[in-house]
Formats: structure tokens, C-alpha cells, sequence
């Protein structure tokens, strides 16, 4: 009774394996998620009207000028288009070169939340529409959150394609010809001689 209590407790206390590389891929994850929903996201936005000014031109219909996020500041779709990009290399990264890539994603982030900012506190001429400047904030912000956890923690996550990189060489025989390829040599060499392979 009291050996296989002992054997339940032990059981219990070993340690999962699998934990931080599970715990590697969650978080990876993650910075890629808050990448690239958070720079499509501002990439949208700034794409949206962000006012609406009318020019009246005297005895003339007077005309409505739309004016985008991209319009009143050329870069910020730009930025929010590399941050897209970055948010995919993530994956096909690793090491020191995938901290250096988040560091830059985070400053990314930031100019876009920055570039949202100034749609929110600029003093635009004509209707303003402030809930795009405001998506455009958000989405710099998340942006720059995941480039800031692929820089903390990026060495630390697997690279993509790593399981094949760890796969084991073929088994080879003494004459240096793989094991599958042997076996079906001499299963048809049997086979011209009459005989059944299959039976031992």
C-alpha cells in the first residue's frame, strides 16, 4: 500500500518534459499574433478617411476632399506594412538575429502609434473622424508589444523547420548502403529465386 503510494507521488512530482518548449511555442506565438493583427490593423486604419474638408470655390458647387491617414502622413502605412513583413520573418529567424528583428518591430510599433497619435491631437481641417487615428494607436501599440516580447525572449523560442534539422541519419549497412534500401534488394533477389520473402 504504502509502495505504490510512494510510486503515485513520484510519479507525480516528475517534471513534464515538454514544458518549455511548449511554453517557447505559446509565446512565440503570441509576438507573431500581436505583430501582425496589430500592424494590419493600423495598416487599415490608415488607409481609412481620417477627415473630410469642402472647398468652396465661389458661385461654383463646392467640393469634398477626402483625406486618408496615408494621405496627411505619407509614412505610416509604410511603417505599418514592414511591421507586417517583420511580423512573418519572426518565424524564419532565430537566436540573436530574431531579438534584433523584435527590437526593430517594437520601434515600428511605436512610430505607428505615434503616427495615430498625431491624427488624435492634430487639429484637422473640415469633419474629423476620430476612431481611426484611435485604431491606428491601438494597432502601433500591439504591435510594439509583440516586437517587444520577440526581443526579451525570441532567443529562446524554436525556429521553424528545427524537428527536421534534429532528425537522426539514416541506419546504414557495413557496405555504406542504407537498411530500407538492402532489405528491398534482397526481398526481390528471393523473389527471382522462387521464394517467398514473407516467409521467415
Amino acid at each position: 500500500m504504502n509502495a505504490s503510494g510512494g510510486a503515485g507521488a513520484a510519479g507525480s512530482s516528475a517534471p513534464v518534459g515538454g514544458a518549455p518548449a511548449d511554453r517557447g511555442r505559446r509565446e512565440l506565438t503570441y509576438a507573431v499574433l500581436l505583430c501582425l493583427a496589430g500592424a494590419g490593423l493600423a495598416f487599415w486604419a490608415a488607409t481609412r478617411t481620417w477627415s473630410v474638408e469642402v472647398v468652396g470655390r465661389g458661385s461654383l458647387p463646392a467640393t469634398r476632399q477626402d483625406r486618408s491617414g496615408a494621405d496627411l502622413l505619407p509614412w505610416l502605412s509604410a511603417l505599418a506594412l514592414v511591421a507586417l513583413a517583420g511580423g512573418g520573418a519572426v518565424l524564419a529567424t532565430r537566436a540573436r538575429l530574431r531579438r534584433l528583428l523584435g527590437a526593430l518591430l517594437a520601434l515600428l510599433g511605436l512610430a505607428v502609434a505615434a503616427g495615430g497619435g498625431y491624427g488624435l491631437a492634430a487639429g484637422l481641417d473640415g469633419e474629423v473622424s476620430r476612431q481611426w487615428p484611435a485604431l491606428c494607436l491601438l494597432g502601433g501599440v500591439l504591435a510594439a508589444l509583440g516586437g517587444a516580447l520577440t526581443a526579451l525572449r525570441g532567443d529562446r523560442w524554436p525556429a521553424m523547420g528545427a524537428r527536421y534539422e534534429r532528425r537522426s541519419p539514416p541506419e546504414t549497412t557495413p557496405d555504406g548502403r542504407p537498411a530500407t534500401e538492402r532489405g528491398t534488394r534482397e526481398a526481390w533477389d528471393a523473389l527471382d529465386r522462387g521464394e517467398d520473402p514473407t516467409v521467415s
